[in-house]
């Protein structure tokens, strides 16, 4: 049957979304994993996220550190052998750290599973840290932040997020100093004390059948013993009083911009309408801010803004680089356009727009079984459950503009918002 390309797909409206629940299994350790079965194709994501430990100002970077070198190498493989064995069976493994959590991900086909979970164990259970891999991380970590701090939205990163939480986990960024003052010994009592079972929780999707679940649970449910519950607190944020942080850059031409302010987290009952408000400001291509500061005036590539969550903080922020001589126009234009937020009603048709815009993505990004568990991550580590997207489709498809400009008048303080720039004024 021929397509006849003159007539458009017919538009349905987004209803429902139903997402893939997963299966919850405790461990006799104390290790919790939840699987998402997908059966079909042969093969497996399996995570392992841990509580990050309390921030200390005097060692700063150690969850960082910990997670990043814990595959370089074990009392039974080095940081070659790791990777030749993961190589060998076909499988990806990396770690990731982030605010709150640090993790470590493999990728496998099912018929290895076996093999290569014995080498995530062992990563696990018997890192060394080698004195030699720990000088290297430290010369080539000390290499990329040199790089790294010649940027200007780097550096403006940096300033906001000391600005909006002061010195704590979420506002700390790496020094070089703190790199120098790293000691191999403090890296090991780290990982001694956080990577346990009491304070991993395990994400298994793909095809897991009961062979999969049985090798689980024998792996790191029964011979990966707990040496006591790691003590975990809520960080102390300090945001500064100080608002507008000026970093001159002289010669530069192009000034980047950091804006906004701590807000809420998903926790909260009007995060998904924050949400829908924040795309219509600066949250996709033909938002208000790319509209205006991009389309209409021409001072940037690209702009944008975003609510962060974090586990106990969250904020809503502008990101732009834009030329030197317009730096100060482009910050009166990101205002007017949150005046307007304030003081205007959101025209129906553009509404309609965001929301189509917002649930297709939410649809969107639904593509796999792996995807799935990503979005079950998102409200576990929140303490909320399913339920959460059922009202942030529902809040999508029926908040009012009405609602948003009392929700902007609510959140969009510009008394209280913080100004970054780098660059030149």
């Amino acid at each position: 049957m021929s397509l006849d390309r003159t007539i458009s797909p017919q538009f349905g409206a987004i209803d429902h979304i139903k997402l893939v629940e997963p299966v919850r299994v405790d461990l006799p350790n104390g290790c919790t994993l939840f699987y998402f079965n997908s059966g079909g194709q042969d093969l497996v994501r399996i995570e392992w996220i841990f509580n990050n430990l309390p921030f200390d100002s005097a060692k700063p970077i150690l969850n960082h550190v910990t997670n990043a070198m814990i595959v370089e190498g074990t009392n039974s493989l080095d940081a070659s052998q790791i990777a030749d064995k993961i190589d060998y069976y076909g499988a990806f493994l990396h770690a990731d750290y982030g605010f709150d959590h640090s993790q470590v991900t493999m990728h496998s086909l099912s018929k290895h599973l076996g093999e290569v979970l014995s080498v995530i164990k062992d990563i696990l259970t018997d890192a060394i840290y080698p004195e030699l891999e720990v000088q290297t991380f430290v010369r080539n970590q000390q290499q990329k932040l040199q790089v790294s701090l010649k940027k200007n939205d780097v550096l403006a990163r940096r300033a906001f997020n000391k600005a909006v939480y002061g010195n704590n986990t979420y506002g700390h960024s790496t020094e070089i100093a703190e790199l120098q003052q790293l000691q191999r010994e403090d890296i090991l009592a780290h990982y001694r004390e956080m990577y346990q079972p009491q304070n991993c929780t395990i994400f298994a999707a793909g095809k897991i059948d009961e062979n999969t679940l049985a090798l689980l649970t024998e792996t790191f449910g029964t011979n990966w013993e707990n040496k006591g519950a790691p003590q975990l607190a809520e960080p102390q944020i300090t945001p500064s009083s100080e608002h507008f942080i000026y970093i001159d850059k002289p010669g530069a031409l192009q000034s980047a911009i950091r804006m906004g302010l701590q807000t809420i987290n998903r926790t909260h009952e009007d995060f998904p309408a924050l949400q829908v408000l924040n795309t219509v400001l600066g949250g996709y291509f033909s938002s208000r801010l790319m509209d205006n500061i991009r389309e209409d005036k021409g001072y940037t590539y690209g702009i944008g803004s975003g609510v962060s969550s974090l586990k106990y903080a969250g904020a809503l922020f502008i990101a732009t680089e834009v030329g030197a001589d317009v730096t100060a126009d482009a910050l009166k234009e990101i205002e007017k356009e949150i005046i307007l937020l304030k003081t205007e009603l959101i025209p129906d048709d553009e509404l309609a727009l965001v929301k189509n815009y917002m649930l297709g993505s939410l649809l969107g990004s639904l593509e796999n079984i792996f995807s799935h568990a990503d979005k079950f991550k998102n409200v576990y580590f929140s303490g909320l459950d399913y339920s959460y997207y059922e009202r942030y489709t529902d809040v999508v498809k029926s908040v009012t503009s009405e609602q948003l400009l009392e929700l902007a008048n609510k959140y969009l303080d510009l008394d209280k918002m913080y100004r970054v720039v780098v660059g030149k004024m």
